[in-house]
């Protein structure tokens, strides 16, 4: 390992006299060995970001690059875990630390004593290509493929019983095959075979699923001011989404607001497979008083591990809250760097990093079959200005807008989602998938449901001069009709039983609202009383 000193100390902005680094090569500053990364590389220095607190460090003190950049380790054991933005388990870490953690601890992300069953799918003799997998681990309602890291010939393969720290196989050529490896965090897989994204995300949600459906491998960001819900949306499509597994992120958020998040998974029973649902889940947790260097990063960890779990063929879905944080973060590095500033002093950078970041999205060959990583992303703009940079950059980017709407919140709208202002690109194609797997009435009765939503729309302009008994008797029965839409389909209670709705229950309750409509149309127009009409 490369070894220099430190020269310079500005808060976590480090900067060393070490030779031979690498841009985002990670770096052990101090003699608590605090971790970094290498952001800027100069003539005479290098300047590392420190993802811990640097408290008490002083300079003439050791600095000492690892020669890799941030890396996550993934294999067995991921599901169910609690991490932080460099995946150091917050379990282990309560244990060896207390409450709080302590600048340089770094345990290793994954039980090394906890034992697991290999079942061999090649034998001794057999050549293996690097990727190709040779072995499954059974871990939990989940077979978790074991991908070689290298290629070679087989000299012995394990059987049964093991442990992360003892290798399953052994190359003639040298070298041994653990259930684990390592990928650097930044860096998006380069060796897939990317394909269109063709199924629905299911989430539970009427309001998602019927009029703004997202798309496996799709991305989508909900927008929204103070108390309008962001959270506990999250939190529901996490508990409901059709998917493998979902992946977490506190990315900023109140340490009392993700002590109850973690408490609540803990207790929750997963509705597809009736088992606890943090069998299926991983957290990677960065609260706001954490290092803002290991906020920047979490985001980047957690969609590391995505990547992972979706080449072995899971669909996998993966929920921030909120990229706002982690925007501010950003925009604190930069100023840190003395960087020129962008708009609202977030850095020039900021549009290209989100979108790099939503491009690491998508629907991958695994094999014989498909995996896939969406993405739900919640922003929080400051003051529900939606025009500010970080709302705009995600929307350059997303496949799906969800906004949420501060008046629908007041009028405890759950969940406060504006019908007209969302939309979804994925709309027309996942369509077609309905009308052939649900219905063939999914479509009109969708048009139906916007038009009746957009004539209220423009005659609550007109009721709120002449009131509504001055409106025509079609026009009360649209109003009267848009107001079932809205309280009975639109609208879910995330405590009760109506908090998810599969597709088919949620074409029957649109149905039946529809019918009532144009059968209240018909009745009006042969001469019938609407009040009557309404009482029947």
């Amino acid at each position: 390992m490369k070894s220099g000193r430190i020269i310079g100390l500005s808060g976590p902005t480090v900067s060393v006299d070490l030779p031979g680094l690498q841009l985002y090569e990670r770096v052990y500053v101090g003699h608590q060995r605090l971790a970094g990364e290498v952001v800027r590389l100069e003539r005479t220095k290098a300047v590392v970001q420190v993802y811990e607190e640097t408290r008490g460090l002083a300079l003439g003190e050791p600095a000492e690059g690892s020669g890799r950049p941030l890396t996550v380790r993934l294999g067995p054991g991921l599901l169910g875990g609690m991490f932080d933005g460099l995946q150091r388990p917050l379990q282990a870490l309560r244990r060896e630390t207390g409450p709080f953690i302590r600048s340089g601890t770094d345990p290793f992300p994954l039980d090394l004593e906890r034992s697991w069953h290999f079942s061999p799918l090649k034998s001794p003799g057999d050549s293996l290509s690097p990727g190709e997998v040779f072995g499954t681990v059974e871990e939990g309602a989940f077979v978790h493929p074991i991908r070689a890291a290298v290629g070679g010939t087989l000299a012995s393969v394990h059987r049964g019983a093991f442990t992360l720290d003892s290798p399953l196989a052994t190359l003639k050529e040298g070298g041994e095959l653990f259930a684990w490896q390592e990928r650097p965090v930044r860096e998006p897989r380069r060796d897939i075979v990317r394909l269109s994204t063709s199924l629905p995300l299911v989430t539970g949600q009427r309001c998602l699923d019927f009029l703004f459906p997202l798309s496996k491998g799709g991305t989508a960001i909900f927008p929204g001011g103070f108390g309008t819900g962001k959270t506990i949306l999250e939190q529901s499509i996490a508990k409901f989404a059709d998917v493998d597994i979902v992946i977490y992120v506190g990315c900023g958020e109140r340490g009392n607001e993700m002590a109850e998040i973690l408490e609540e998974f803990a207790t929750l029973s997963d509705p597809w497979r009736d088992t606890p649902l943090m069998e299926r889940t991983i957290v990677v947790v960065n609260t706001s008083n954490m290092p803002v260097a290991a906020r920047e990063a979490s985001i980047y960890t957690a969609v590391a591990m995505g990547e992972y779990y979706r080449d072995l063929g899971y669909d996998i879905l993966l929920l921030a809250d909120s990229i706002s944080r982690w925007a501010e973060a950003l925009r604190e590095i930069s100023s840190s760097l003395e960087e020129m500033p962008g708009e609202e002093g977030y850095p020039t950078y900021l549009g290209s990093r989100l979108s790099a970041y939503f491009e690491r999205a998508g629907v991958v060959a695994c094999g014989e079959g498909t995996g896939s990583l969406s993405m739900i992303l919640s922003v929080s703009p400051p003051g529900g200005d939606f025009t500010e940079p970080v709302t705009q950059a995600c929307l350059r980017s997303a496949g799906a807008l969800y906004l949420l709407d501060t008046a629908l919140a007041h009028r405890r709208h759950f969940p406060a989602i504006h019908w007209g202002q969302s939309y979804s690109l994925y709309e027309q194609g996942l369509g077609r998938h309905f009308c052939a797997e649900v219905s063939g009435d999914w479509d009109p009765l969708r048009i139906r449901c916007r038009e009746l939503l957009q004539q209220e729309t423009a005659l609550s302009e007109v009721a709120e001069i002449v009131g509504l008994e001055g409106l025509q008797d079609r026009d009360r029965l649209v109003m009267h009709a848009a107001e079932r839409v809205r309280r009975e389909f639109l609208c879910q209670n995330a405590y009760s039983e109506d908090a998810f709705s599969t597709p088919q229950q949620t074409l029957e309750k649109i149905s039946t609202i529809v019918a009532f409509f144009e059968d209240a149309l018909a009745r009006l127009e042969q001469g019938e009383e609407l009040d009557e009409i309404l009482k029947g």
